[in-house]
């Protein structure tokens, strides 16, 4: 019988002398500084500028038709001045539909990519907790923090930066 307690209590000091082991990242900072999403803002800043650029190299091309017609309609008739202003007001819209779609599609892929990047680092922050025995690792950010307060040795954000940009380069 005292084999029998004396196993016990100690099968509860070992299993109470287990101790969790928790961890926490700040999600914004690992994100923002992950060189992956560098280069995907880089990428899409010239994608941006690129298309800025065509959009008022139009819109300029636009501008100068319009004062053309200006210059041409005071001696046209009337109603081949409201067709032809008709026809060029239908291609300023025309155009910006085209430039809105074009501005949709910019940040769609952009927005696509970024959420694939985040999943990419909640795999690998999953795999990384796995593999160092975590038995919790949380997240906060500035938007939504999830961890109100924590002992700075427990921040891994650095630790999990440093790993995922070593992973990208190998990539």
């Amino acid at each position: 019988m005292k084999k029998i307690i004396f196993g016990i209590l100690t099968l509860v000091i070992v299993v109470s002398c287990k101790q969790e082991k928790i961890a926490y990242i700040d999600n914004s900072y690992v994100i923002n500084e992950y060189q992956e999403k560098k280069d995907i803002e880089s990428k899409y800043k010239s994608k941006i500028e690129a298309y800025n650029k065509k959009r008022d190299s139009i819109g300029k091309a636009l501008q100068l038709d319009y004062q053309a017609f200006q210059l041409k309609s005071q001696s046209m008739t009337e109603s081949d001045a409201q067709s032809e202003y008709n026809a060029l007001m239908q291609k300023q819209q025309m155009l910006q539909q085209q430039f809105q779609m074009e501005e949709q599609q910019i940040s769609k892929d952009s927005q696509t990519e970024i959420d694939s990047l985040i999943s990419k680092v909640k795999t690998f922050v999953k795999k990384h907790g796995k593999e160092n025995n975590y038995t919790y690792i949380l997240g906060t950010s500035e938007a939504a923090s999830g961890v109100m307060y924590g002992k700075e040795e427990n921040n891994i954000s650095e630790t999990i930066l440093k790993a995922l940009n070593e992973s990208y380069k190998k990539d």
